[in-house]
């Protein structure tokens, strides 16, 4: 059985709180219980583990090559401005899909730039929790493929 990381960064401990017209009401627990539920149909464990510190996140993705065969990762605000995430996703061999609850297009400009999605295999954005969902699916698919 495949094993994949969701790997959720800064502030996402928050969900539920943090302006929830924009995130959502439901928790970070919520959400990694409703993740755990995909594991039998799409044949997966979820691994999931959140950090507001970026290197406690860059060791996480180092360590993922030994350990899953995929990651889901919201990099939260890194996303806009962390080389060093940027450089350890680059420097391991594990497909990861970059997710984010909101339209980041659609926000603040500084918002519309990531500097991770270009050494991810995609990133979906604004469709509220369910993108972690559509995440599972496109990464397993990705890696079925052999892609």
């Amino acid at each position: 059985m495949k094993k994949f990381l969701v790997l959720n960064g800064p502030n996402l401990n928050m969900l539920g709180k943090r302006e929830p017209k924009i995130y959502g009401k439901q928790s970070l627990e919520v959400l990694e219980e409703n993740l755990k539920k995909l594991e039998n149909s799409f044949q997966v464990v979820i691994d999931p583990f959140q950090s507001n510190h970026e290197g406690v996140l860059i060791d996480k993705l180092h360590s993922a090559m030994n350990e899953y065969d995929g990651i889901i990762l919201n990099p939260g605000a890194f996303t806009h401005y962390s080389y060093a995430i940027r450089d350890a996703i680059a420097s391991i061999d594990v497909p990861v899909i970059e997710v984010h609850i909101s339209n980041v297009h659609a926000r603040e400009e500084f918002r519309h730039k990531s500097v991770t999605a270009p050494v991810t295999a995609g990133q979906i954005v604004g469709f509220g929790l369910f993108g972690y969902e559509l995440a599972v699916k496109a990464l397993a698919e990705y890696i079925n493929r052999g892609e």
